[in-house]
């Protein structure tokens, strides 16, 4: 055990000294107090050098067995606490008595002891003896508080600070456990707007000692206040919070996913604009942990809707954020794809998160028969499976799937392809805009589904390569029949021959006139208006990336916007009977 600095007799005397000071307010005993405050800070300096140089405050303590009582007693002395440097001394002491693991019931009650007196000195004390001692002072007892608060926060900013920049062993005491006892002290301020600079520091404090953990008591007082909002943080230190929190960061996402599923049919440019504004796609970028664990939550999500367009859209405008931040970040900082995706096909990876406005529009079509001849592989063996009852191959078609639900635009190039191309065969493409809907045949009933929408591909082609008038009502009326032909809507095979249809209506080279009489007739007997606009939105913003040749844009966002006004005055309409 090391030698005292300071004798228990020492700290007899000011012990003694310190309660005559608080048992009465008289001249006498301000001038008794002013003339020892110099001496009673080279004393707390002292203290500090003492506490200090001790492996544990259950040393410090059995050392000197008065010095809880002596802190305890300045702490309620107004002129103390009031003088800058008395006050920083006295609260240094404090926070180096806080144990980062305290190992007995005398530590973990001095913790408690700790935070309570803290909590007490910067909040307002309803005594009036006291509120009168501080008027004596010459300070309102709120702005003494106030001052008190701010000094205490200046202070713990200081500690945070002071952290060591490499890992200690499990017995050696570092400037790092400050970081702990500091964010326990934060504990009753998380609410304070005073504390916001102080909690943001503590959250971004770089993690180079295993001892410069945070307190799980503030982690959890953090995310409650913010949940609540009744605390705000700035974006960074958000990011930081879920970053130390999982139970924040599953609120986070679980909250996201309630919103948009609260809205059946979100545009995909609202859509996009509410997950910029939550934030996580900037912070999956900055940290690949947290992009783990939200990629967890939409996967299970997807599990148990896999036939819920909302959380197909959610995953992939999620997706298209989460890219878009990646590519803004400095490429020294940039984590490989392979560890945001390590379940994923890793053949497939980069193919499909590749943007098709990253490679030339002559291409597409080669890329895409490849990705959907990949695809089908990997479908054929999972069938073969079935008879054994393995489940690998389950897992593996599902994580292909899962990749192509997050990087479907693709599959939107794909229903493009399908309605401009000529004599081609089509049968990948049909396969793949198929397989997005349906990805197994258990339950889903893929082959059927494709032969659906083959029926209504070819119905779309007739329509569109008729040359005048009349048009051919028969498959007009096929068409619409196709797209309302089961209750529940939108259910997969109606969005697939809707997306068709859409861009049938843009890409074709029928006239403008024909092609919104043809969109009118089939949205209006189908009554899909509302599902017609969002694929409208959708294509829309697929072409505003740059997925359309230059001497194409005029034309195709002047027939987007045609069809936009047809749905319009439609929606107008119905809304009138």
């Amino acid at each position: 055990m090391a030698e005292p600095l300071i004798s228990v007799q020492e700290m007899q005397l000011w012990l003694e000294k310190v309660m005559a000071w608080g048992q009465a307010d008289s001249p006498d005993n301000q001038r008794d107090i002013c003339l020892h405050l110099s001496r009673l800070r080279d004393f707390l300096q002292k203290l500090l050098t003492h506490i200090g140089s001790m492996s544990s405050t259950t040393e410090a303590m059995k050392t000197l067995p008065l010095l809880g009582q002596f802190l305890g007693q300045l702490c309620w002395i107004p002129y103390v606490t009031a003088d800058a440097p008395s006050r920083a001394l006295l609260f240094q002491c404090l926070w180096g008595l806080y144990s980062e693991h305290p190992d007995n019931a005398m530590e973990r009650k001095a913790n408690q002891w700790i935070r309570k007196v803290l909590c007490q000195i910067t909040t307002d004390d309803d005594d009036g003896a006291a509120q009168a001692l501080l008027m004596d002072v010459g300070l309102p007892p709120a702005e003494y508080h106030l001052k008190v608060l701010k000094k205490t926060v200046a202070l713990l900013r200081e500690n945070i600070g002071k952290s060591c920049s490499s890992p200690c062993g499990i017995s050696q005491r570092c400037s790092c456990d400050r970081i702990l006892a500091t964010s326990e002290a934060c504990v009753p301020l998380v609410t304070c707007p005073e504390a916001a600079s102080l909690i943001g520091a503590l959250l971004q404090t770089p993690l180079t000692c295993t001892k410069a953990a945070l307190s799980e008591d503030f982690l959890d007082a953090l995310s409650s206040a913010y949940s609540c909002q009744r605390l705000s943080l700035e974006e960074q230190a958000v990011v930081s919070l879920w970053y130390h929190s999982l139970s924040s960061l599953e609120e986070a996402v679980l909250s996201l996913l309630e919103s948009v599923l609260a809205n059946t049919r979100p545009t995909p440019q609202r859509l996009e604009q509410q997950l910029a504004q939550s934030l996580l796609p900037k912070a999956c970028v900055q940290h690949c942990s947290i992009f783990l664990v939200v990629n967890d939550i939409f996967r299970f999500t997807l599990k148990q809707a896999e036939e819920n367009e909302s959380v197909r859209r959610l995953i992939q405008a999620f997706t298209s954020c989460f890219l878009r931040e990646l590519a803004l970040q400095e490429p020294r900082k940039r984590v490989p794809l392979k560890a945001f995706f390590p379940q994923s096909p890793q053949s497939l990876l980069v193919p499909l998160l590749t943007k098709p406005s990253e490679m030339p529009q002559d291409a597409w079509r080669h890329h895409l028969n490849w990705l959907s001849g990949s695809l089908q592989r990997l479908a054929e063996e999972e069938e073969d499976r079935d008879g054994d009852g393995s489940t690998r191959g389950h897992h593996k078609l599902f994580e292909a799937w899962f990749l192509l639900v997050r990087c479907a635009h693709w599959v939107e190039v794909a229903i493009q392809l399908l309605v401009t191309a000529g004599s081609e065969d089509c049968s990948l493409l049909l396969w793949l805009l198929s397989f997005y809907h349906h990805p197994t045949n258990r339950g889903h009933h893929r082959d059927e589904q494709l032969v659906r929408i083959k029926e209504a591909w070819d119905h779309l082609h007739s329509v569109f390569s008729v040359v005048g008038h009349p048009l051919p009502v028969d498959r007009l009326q096929s068409l619409a029949a196709l797209l309302s032909s089961q209750p529940q809507l939108p259910s997969p095979a109606p969005v697939s021959i809707l997306n068709l249809l859409v861009n049938s209506a843009v890409f074709s080279q029928q006239s403008l006139n024909a092609s919104t009489e043809i969109f009118h007739t089939v949205v209006d007997r189908s009554g899909l208006v509302e599902e017609a606009a969002c694929a409208l939105s959708s294509l829309e913003l697929r072409l505003n990336g740059g997925s359309c040749s230059s001497s194409d844009a005029n034309r195709v966002h002047l027939r987007i916007k045609a069809l936009q006004n047809t749905l319009a005055h439609m929606h107008a309409h119905a809304s009138t009977h």
